[in-house]
């Protein structure tokens, strides 16, 4: 069998094959979604300890943006606002309520949207460190 012959009998299999895989596409929180949908329902299983240990946050499609909430934010629970702009160029602005605030000291993660920013936004998870 030459090379040709080879190749073509490969993808021939590839894609004859190809019906057994999944794809795995971008989610709601990418940068070219104006309006991502958070998830109002918390973690149902807790991990960490917020009032203990503070927060770990992760960010979709970041490209630069942190966020910080300290233990002390948790412990206090009232609504407060942050700035996620990190080294990125434009800022965006996350809210989080008094609801979350209750979440994160049970100890379940919570997700919410960021503010427009640059023609977009991104969904932001806090879990508990």
């Amino acid at each position: 069998m030459n090379r040709k012959a080879f190749i073509q009998k490969s993808l021939a299999a590839m894609l004859i094959a190809l019906p057994a895989y999944t794809f795995v596409g971008c989610s709601s929180g990418s940068d070219n979604d104006p309006s991502p949908t958070p998830d109002p329902t918390p973690d149902p299983t807790p991990s960490g300890n917020c009032i203990d240990n503070g927060t770990s946050s992760a960010i979709s499609a970041n490209h630069g943006h942190n966020l910080i909430v300290s233990k002390e934010d948790v412990q206090a629970g009232t609504e407060k606002s942050y700035s996620i702009q990190g080294s990125s160029p434009h800022d965006h602005m996350v809210t989080l309520s008094a609801a979350n605030f209750s979440s994160l000291q049970n100890n379940n993660s919570i997700t919410v949207s960021s503010t427009s920013g640059d023609g977009h936004t991104h969904l932001v998870t806090v879990s508990c460190a």
